[in-house]
């Protein structure tokens, strides 16, 4: 049994966008550990794409690649969570370079990693053997991704003034992303009935409960979240995929036929 090519992709492009959004902090790390970290957690991620994309294109044949499906895809055809693509700054900020902030990059990762854990442990048993080897070794990178983004979430929840106030703001302005976390697609559907995926809806209770258990020792409230549900996992993205696209795939797109 195989899972479905669509529920490798969207699985494959979350890893591939927030692992290119972590880099994004590669020589701008609010001190040297930080940037080191974060450069290595975005590689962590950008290895479990490649894993998923290498068993998507083995499915797919007609000469379809890693990199054909990570260069040479357009924003529509991508289909992973909104969350993960959004830049490093509320919704009120001018630039996305100018005005990055750590918060919202921790919040973030806390929010993504922590489902990531219980959905990898659940894709452990996944009828499609090569999926559950791919999710046995991500489950052990993402521990640490959990235990990275949490620390800092406490520290600085339960920290200054202003960290509280930036940290609070950053997850006040995400947590509305999460309601995709839950909303089941088709593909989602298929791969669940079949046994090879998970029904997200089933881990809702656990990500629920380290959450609060996490913004409680962070001195954090946990805001609402209802709001406008996005779609991203079945193509409809925000405009901050397309600039994501543009830098990641730029040099590959000039020149398609380079080897290196």
């Amino acid at each position: 049994m195989k899972a479905p090519v669509d529920y490798l992709l969207h699985l494959a492009d979350s890893a591939l966008v927030l692992g290119q959004r972590n880099a994004e902090w590669c020589g701008h790390g609010p001190v040297l550990e930080e940037d080191i970290a974060m450069a290595n957690i975005g590689l962590d991620l950008i290895g479990q794409a490649r894993l998923l994309y290498q068993h998507a294109a083995s499915l797919m044949g007609d000469g379809v690649t890693e990199d054909s499906l990570a260069y040479f895809r357009d924003a529509p055809q991508f289909r992973n969570w909104t969350l993960v693509e959004l830049p490093h700054h509320g919704p009120l900020a001018g630039t996305v370079a100018a005005d990055r902030d750590y918060a919202t990059t921790i919040v973030r990762n806390f929010l993504q990693s922590t489902l990531m854990l219980l959905l990898w442990d659940a894709l452990q048993s996944s009828a499609d053997a090569q999926l559950a080897a791919i999710a046995a070794k991500s489950l052990k990178e993402t521990r640490y991704h959990v235990r990275h983004s949490r620390d800092w979430l406490v520290r600085m929840g339960d920290g200054t003034e202003e960290s509280h106030r930036r940290v609070q703001a950053a997850l006040d302005h995400l947590m509305p992303y999460t309601q995709e976390f839950w909303t089941v697609s088709p593909t989602e559907a298929q791969a669940a009935a079949n046994g090879t995926g998970v029904d997200p809806a089933s881990l809702r209770d656990a990500w629920n409960a380290m959450l609060d258990a996490a913004l409680a020792e962070a001195t954090l409230r946990r805001p609402d979240d209802a709001g406008h549900l996005t779609r991203g996992k079945q193509g409809t993205h925000s405009e901050h995929l397309s600039y994501l696209l543009g830098d990641m795939q730029v040099l590959a797109r000039q020149h398609p036929d380079a080897r290196w």
